[in-house]
């Protein structure tokens, strides 16, 4: 199946011009593409609960600032970036009651929608705008003249509009500069949440922890374990990133390249695909959906024991203690 790709010039952003938009939150998207959309010349509030400490810092980046509530009820556009667990509730209490037909939802991930966490009224457009980067990255490479892809997805199309204004917002967030690409609800939410556990959180992870635990088991210095399993991952990461497996196993001695293509495969065997596939499945049936859903209702006991778990880790303390003879690591972290 071809792939639909749309850059500036596909893009009108005059569709936007006159209509008011609510970002939902400040986080790393929320100050990103709430500043994106102002300095490409759109009307924008920020909508936060009443005492948020980001309420100060968006007014100071030039933003109007107000409640949720009152924002839903004034703006034409709503974009939900609060984080999944909590849109539901705030949708239902603060924001509904504000829609008015022909008005449009904004989503940057999809999940509430493909899940029915969120059943929008029939009568208003629903589309997605999904960066493909960390806020601090769309807002710095808007600023610097570039962009960052990104993802558009038309769920309901009540004003027959739906795809165009998802066109222009994705300009307004400077992703048509890089390149959209049209997917899906459903494409993007389970893809999504495929990749955040099998490889790019949940997988490289444990893949680090058991690494270091055992080197460190078989009478390694956890300090050598350490830059062999952990620090050293940025590099090759860096060369995936710049040009795919091709460049990594070319940049990477001949020793790597015929250990990585003769052990990796039985590291990452068939077991591990079955684990995938029955990952996948979960999202898929939405066993997954529901069980984080009801973790966020019991106020994430689970979660909050897996991060003081992970924070406990000898990888972790090793890491804490070798990163801070590396202050330039830091740089930019948490760069706006």
């Amino acid at each position: 199946m071809a792939v639909n790709m749309y850059y500036d010039k596909d893009a009108d952003l005059s569709i936007l011009q006159g209509k008011k938009i609510a970002v939902m939150g400040y986080g790393s998207q929320g100050h990103a593409q709430a500043q994106n959309l102002h300095d490409s010349g759109l009307e924008v509030i920020v909508g936060l609960r009443e005492g948020s400490k980001r309420w100060r810092q968006a007014e100071e980046d030039g933003l109007k600032v107000m409640t949720v509530k009152e924002a839903a009820k004034a703006a034409d556009v709503i974009q939900m970036l609060l984080p999944d667990e909590t849109q539901s509730q705030i949708y239902y209490e603060e924001i509904e009651s504000g829609l008015e037909p022909g008005n449009a939802l904004v989503f940057s991930h999809g999940f509430n929608i493909h899940y029915n966490q969120i059943v929008p009224k029939k009568d208003i457009d629903v589309y997605m705008v999904a960066p493909k980067s960390p806020g601090h990255l769309v807002r710095r490479t808007y600023k610097e003249g570039h962009g960052v892809p990104g993802l558009i997805a038309v769920y309901q199309d009540a004003t027959g509009m739906a795809k165009e204004l998802a066109l222009a917002h994705a300009k307004g967030v400077g992703c048509t500069r890089a390149g959209v690409f049209e997917t899906t609800f459903r494409e993007e939410t389970e893809t999504d949440l495929f990749g955040e556990q099998v490889d790019l959180c949940g997988g490289v992870a444990s893949l680090i922890k058991t690494a270091f635990e055992v080197l460190v088991e078989a009478g390694y210095q956890p300090e050598m374990a350490y830059f062999e399993t952990t620090h050293e991952l940025k590099l090759i990461v860096d060369l995936i990133h710049e040009g795919g497996l091709e460049k990594m196993w070319y940049s990477v001695s001949n020793t790597a390249e015929y250990g990585g293509m003769t052990v990796g495969p039985k590291v990452i065997n068939e077991l591990s695909r079955e684990a995938m596939y029955e990952a996948l499945e979960r999202i898929q049936n939405g066993e997954f959906a529901r069980e984080f859903v009801l973790e966020g209702k019991a106020n994430r006991p689970v979660l909050t024991s897996m991060e003081r778990l992970d924070r406990e880790h000898p990888v972790e303390e090793v890491g804490r203690r070798l990163r801070a003879m590396m202050p330039w690591l830091n740089s930019g972290l948490n760069e706006k």
